[in-house]
């Protein structure tokens, strides 16, 4: 596999869509909460995401209203704003037994931390593993569109976490990030343990453009 350094936006424009294929959950009462957090540690490693209503007005700042956790078959969407973050969600996070994957994490954590303390343990900052693999680009669309061909829409990013019920549509993009991220882990895992990829030459590609 020849690993691009980057992707243009219109070369991911004309990608085919990702999407979470497996079950989404959304868990909106304590109760659902503990039962989900049981399931997600018994997994060895999970992607996880946060959404946050946007504010569209200056100095207005949202508490962070979704948490999303995924297994390869199961993602859970935590709504913060109905559960809080539960004790069985905190010990999940701070669980060294399970591997959490992620992008941005630290900007996830800081959200996370305005809701409750928690010691987040057994983390990957997806920004800095894909470093070695010659991936220079940062975010989630483009380092999943470099690895696998396809992309991952974005068109719910500005909808509204906090409204009474979120729609399929936000559920699915909201599943899908979380998904993304476990997602690219194994492919760069898969590449790391058989060693079959080249990192793209630069000098081709500026003979090339």
């Amino acid at each position: 596999m020849i690993i691009k350094r980057t992707i243009a936006k219109e070369e991911l424009s004309d990608l085919p869509k990702a999407a979470f294929p497996g079950q989404i959950h959304v868990v909106q009462t304590p109760q659902e909460a503990e039962r989900a957090a049981a399931y997600l540690k018994t997994c060895p490693i999970v992607g996880i995401d946060t959404e946050t209503r946007p504010s569209f007005s200056k100095g207005r700042v949202y508490k962070v209203a979704l948490l999303q956790v995924s297994s390869e078959d199961h993602c859970f969407l935590f709504r913060l704003n109905q559960t809080g973050l539960t004790m069985p969600v905190i010990k999940l996070l701070e669980s060294p037994a399970v591997t959490k994957v992620g992008l941005s994490l630290r900007d996830d954590f800081m959200m996370l931390h305005k809701r409750a303390p928690f010691e987040p343990r057994a983390y990957v900052e997806l920004q800095e593993y894909v470093r070695p693999f010659g991936i220079e680009d940062k975010s989630l669309q483009k380092i999943y569109g470099i690895l696998f061909n396809e992309k991952i829409s974005k068109s719910q990013r500005l909808s509204n976490w906090e409204a009474e019920t979120l729609t399929q549509p936000q559920q699915l993009y909201a599943a899908t990030d979380a998904w993304a991220c476990l997602n690219i882990y194994h492919k760069l895992q898969e590449l790391k343990e058989t060693g079959d990829f080249v990192i793209e030459n630069r000098e081709l590609e500026i003979e090339n453009s």
